[in-house]
């Protein structure tokens, strides 16, 4: 098929690889009118912290922010679920003539006396930058008032994209680390960053870093809790998933408390194992990587054998990537080559030129790496590349069941396992479900392949 047109504000944001030396721009605001699949940057606040299960989340500001981003993850709690029940000031017209301050310290007031949370996340949003109310002011007035952290996260939307969200996020609870007690914590410590427990993946690699002799102090932020955060400086190595979301509270916690942290990724096999692998080197314990290779040797016994059941029906079929945090692009790509697949498009909403230029090394040529992508353009490269597969979130899936194509859901909304060794075996079923189902003979261009 043809070449996919684009904006030419946009070229500088796609590459094609083997059409030229790799050059991709990146971390810039959007491109006005292009209509980007990007979130705001209260949302990208909200995504990080929701998980925080014992604590209250209040949004500031008009009730559809706070629906916008009700249960917007698959998050799930071994207890209190107060994430849950996301509250709003519902912020209307003379709130916005008068100022909500007034409004905000009543809510939390009445919030904080009858749900008794560990802490109280107060979100900003784009109104609140507008009217000029004193986030700050009205939380350490509240704090100070019930004796537990209230914790202001500035997320107005002028500030770019969802990354701004996130180091929002991070500033809120770097307040919260270095005040907790650090006292029995073993020497074989990690936190684990930027898992958010979707399916009650985290649950499945605590165990893993169990097994294998290591101490969990905080999940940052699945299955989260205040004091746990709070006491994590004690942790002797952050591990860190989802660059994008935590990358910043991890650089804040090594230049303050001196803890080093390193990139993982939960998923596919390569990236499991190499993340066990990973701590047990920094640890430079031998029993410690002893066990990580007995982890590591038990679960592919197990696993292998059922991904080859797969892999002769799968091979071949070619797949499109597009995701929030670049890091789950790299896994996918080795995932799917994993059982015989080839990705010939990848993309990100926020990645890095770090990312990118990762990314690069590890696809093929004539793979499209795009930047920051829009309907428009991910439509027109999914029917030049000819795609089985559209691996994304819940604002991807209608653009491929437009264009009858076979989806999978890879964001924070799902409810599928996909982490670990036993999450790579039901994406791989998810995959082999979606691109062999029986529905898709029925599309044009598949009713026209199999005519001829």
């Amino acid at each position: 098929m043809k070449a996919a047109k684009v904006l030419d504000e946009r070229q500088g944001q796609i590459h094609r690889k083997g059409t030229a030396p790799f050059t991709i721009d990146c971390d810039k605001d959007s491109l006005a009118g292009a209509v980007s699949q990007r979130a705001c940057v209260f949302c990208g606040s909200r995504v990080v912290l929701y998980p925080i299960a014992d604590a209250i989340h209040l949004v500031h500001g008009p009730i559809g922010c706070a629906v916008y981003t009700w249960d917007i993850r698959g998050a799930l709690s071994s207890g209190p679920e107060l994430h849950r029940l996301s509250f709003s000031t519902d912020l209307q017209e003379m709130d916005v003539i008068f100022g909500g301050e007034k409004k905000l310290a009543a809510a939390l007031d009445e919030l904080i006396d009858r749900h008794k949370p560990a802490a109280a996340f107060v979100y900003s949003t784009c109104i609140v930058g507008l009217i000029g109310d004193d986030l700050e002011a009205v939380c350490s007035k509240a704090a100070a008032d019930k004796g537990i952290p209230v914790l202001p996260v500035q997320s107005e939307g002028f500030k770019g994209n969802k990354r701004a969200g996130y180091e929002a996020a991070c500033d809120a609870m770097g307040r919260l680390v270095g005040t907790g007690d650090i006292s029995g914590i073993s020497k074989y410590s990690i936190n684990i960053l930027g898992d958010f427990n979707l399916a009650g993946e985290i649950w499945l690699i605590r165990e893993y870093f169990e097994r294998i002799g290591v101490e969990v102090v905080a999940n940052i932020t699945g299955d989260g809790r205040v004091a746990d955060i709070q006491r994590s400086h004690g942790a002797a190595l952050n591990v860190v998933q989802c660059s994008g979301a935590t990358m910043e509270l991890a650089n804040m916690m090594e230049e303050r408390y001196n803890i080093p942290s390193i990139r993982v990724s939960y998923f596919g096999v390569e990236d499991m194992a190499e993340a066990l692998y990973e701590v047990a080197r920094y640890f430079k314990d031998p029993e410690l990587m002893e066990k990580a290779v007995e982890v590591v040797r038990s679960e592919l016994e197990k696993l292998l054998p059922e991904l080859n059941r797969y892999k002769k029906a799968l091979k071949g079929k070619k797949a499109a990537i597009y995701v929030g945090g670049a890091f789950k692009a790299f896994s996918l790509v080795k995932a799917f080559r994993l059982v015989g697949m080839d990705v010939v498009m990848v993309g990100s909403q926020t990645g890095t030129k770090q990312d990118y230029d990762e990314l690069e090394q590890i696809t093929d040529e004539g793979t499209i790496i795009v930047d920051d992508s829009n309907p428009l353009e991910l439509s027109a490269f999914i029917k030049e590349k000819d795609v089985d597969l559209f691996v994304g979130g819940v604002k991807e899936r209608p653009i491929a069941y437009k264009l009858g194509v076979a989806f999978c859901d890879h964001n924070h909304e799902r409810k599928e396992m996909l982490a670990g060794f036993e999450g790579m075996l039901n994406f791989v079923r998810e995959v082999y479900g979606s691109v062999m189902s029986p529905v898709w003979k029925f599309v044009p261009r598949r009713a026209e392949e199999s005519a001829s």
